[in-house]
């Protein structure tokens, strides 16, 4: 599954006349780079969640052929949905046999998304996330086995879950990557009313990480940008123009 459903707000004024999947970064929109990455990677059915200028993705989408992949429009232009709310929509074409990959339209990196992909499926996780050291002020708690503890935000100091002991050094502290696989079998927790409508992914992966392992993936020696902020969409379009890379 790709978000491409975002607001783009960082963007603007870029993303006033088009959704922020479809801004450019050297000269090729975010969408395409993340599709052809899915590709590359042996992913052939794919969801596109879309929201803010929708019918934009879409008429990109079928002039393109959909990329020669299956893919299918999850539509949240009524609501937009955040991250938890947009999967748990797109449950028809995520659930089955096999676990799915959720991949943020805004990031671009060189990471081995089979790698990660393998890691999931010969692990005892329900979730894997792609993790690194970056400096930020959210950060995800992992213990030694790498399984999510809680989180914290070193801003305003909220811990999460609220009976979490949190004291410097007593975890991994990572960052989120944007990129992530999920078993179908994690459903079963989002079916409660709870988790109906809008809701983010982290607060629901903390509230069942007691349960399951949630599993961080460390990230080490990739290059990684969040292309949704316009300084790093610079720094992205002046690596991707020195290296040539296409992807």
């Amino acid at each position: 599954m790709i978000f491409a459903a975002g607001l783009g707000t960082r963007l603007r004024p870029l993303t006033d006349r088009m959704p922020k999947a479809l801004v450019p970064v050297a000269g090729k929109p975010m969408l395409e780079r993340v599709i052809l990455k899915l590709k590359e990677a042996g992913f052939t059915d794919l969801t596109v969640n879309i929201h803010h200028f929708g019918e934009q993705i879409v008429d990109f989408l079928e002039a393109r052929h959909h990329f020669g992949v299956d893919i299918h429009i999850s539509d949240e232009r009524d609501l937009l949905l955040d991250t938890g709310g947009g999967i748990r929509k797109a449950r028809p074409w995520l659930d089955g046999d096999e676990p799915f990959l959720v991949h943020n339209a805004d990031i671009w990196s060189d990471v081995d998304l089979q790698a990660l992909y393998r890691r999931h499926v010969q692990s005892q996780a329900e979730a894997t996330l792609l993790v690194s050291r970056r400096q930020t002020s959210r950060y995800l708690l992992l213990d030694d086995d790498n399984c999510l503890q809680g989180w914290v935000n070193k801003q305003t100091h909220e811990v999460k879950p609220a009976d979490i002991r949190y004291r410097e050094g007593a975890f991994q502290e990572m960052a989120f990557g944007g990129i992530q696989v999920i078993s179908p079998s994690l459903f079963r927790y989002m079916e409660g009313s709870e988790w109906e409508g809008k809701f983010s992914i982290t607060p629901f992966y903390l509230s069942v990480c007691r349960k399951v392992c949630i599993q961080g993936a460390p990230a080490e020696g990739i290059r990684w940008f969040d292309i949704g902020r316009p300084e790093t969409l610079a720094q992205a379009e002046a690596y991707l123009q020195i290296t040539g890379v296409d992807g």
